[in-house]
């Protein structure tokens, strides 16, 4: 039986999760199912984050409440709702992804920062995609340190016992010549399947064609 959804984790901010979650979206509903997203914590709303928001629901088949909580300031989402005095109960997020749920066959949950990115005090994003269940895909940001940030995000993902759907290779920085080196390591040393490999797209409103195949493999 095929998840209800996938959580869309990354190995930093700034990596390309919005554009791989659009991209999925997409492709899922190119094939003819319907599905969504939803970006449980926005931290960024007063900013340029907020095309996230637009970006993921003009893909989305959608759908009420696909943004728990929005906050203004661009920082993690702990610190920023700890200045508006905002407490993110990871448990309304799991309400409103059932809701999501009832209507749609694939919710695509974009998460927040990297895999430990702060939530509270004391919850991370990793507890909110463990509460969710759901199988994890991680977009790897194509630049110098990516080796290190995507084993390490690779093994707390094996760690909270969630599968590891597969991983997405985004060419985030031109000018990063190892790039194909690095994705060939990735391959040899990531049990997980290479989903997708983005190329430099700065700016592209448009969703990856790249990720159709993964959309029919994740899909039924």
């Amino acid at each position: 039986m095929k998840p209800a959804g996938y959580f869309i984790a990354g190995t930093d901010t700034g990596v390309g999760k919005t554009w791989v979650t659009c991209g999925l979206i997409a492709a899922l509903q190119a094939s003819g199912q319907t599905a969504g997203g939803m970006k449980p914590v926005l931290a960024g709303s007063d900013g340029d984050d907020v095309d996230e928001i637009v970006a993921v629901s003009r893909y989305s088949s959608q759908q009420p409440g696909y943004c728990s909580y929005r906050l203004r300031d661009p920082t993690a989402p702990s610190i920023a709702a700890e200045r508006e005095g905002i407490r993110i109960d990871i448990g309304a997020i799991c309400r409103d992804f059932r809701i999501l749920s009832a209507i749609q066959r694939r919710t695509i949950v974009e998460g927040c920062g990297g895999w430990l990115c702060p939530l509270t005090e004391t919850k991370t994003m990793a507890d909110l995609a463990t509460a969710l269940g759901l199988p994890v895909i991680l977009v790897v940001g194509l630049r110098l340190g990516c080796l290190n940030h995507t084993l390490l995000s690779v093994e707390a993902i094996e760690k909270s016992g969630l599968p590891l759907a597969g991983w997405v290779a985004n060419h985030i920085d031109a000018a990063f010549s190892d790039a194909a080196a690095n994705v060939a390591y990735l391959r040899r040393h990531v049990a997980a399947p290479l989903l997708a490999e983005l190329p430099w797209a700065p700016g592209s409103p448009l969703p990856a064609p790249q990720l159709a195949p993964a959309a029919r493999l994740l899909g039924d």
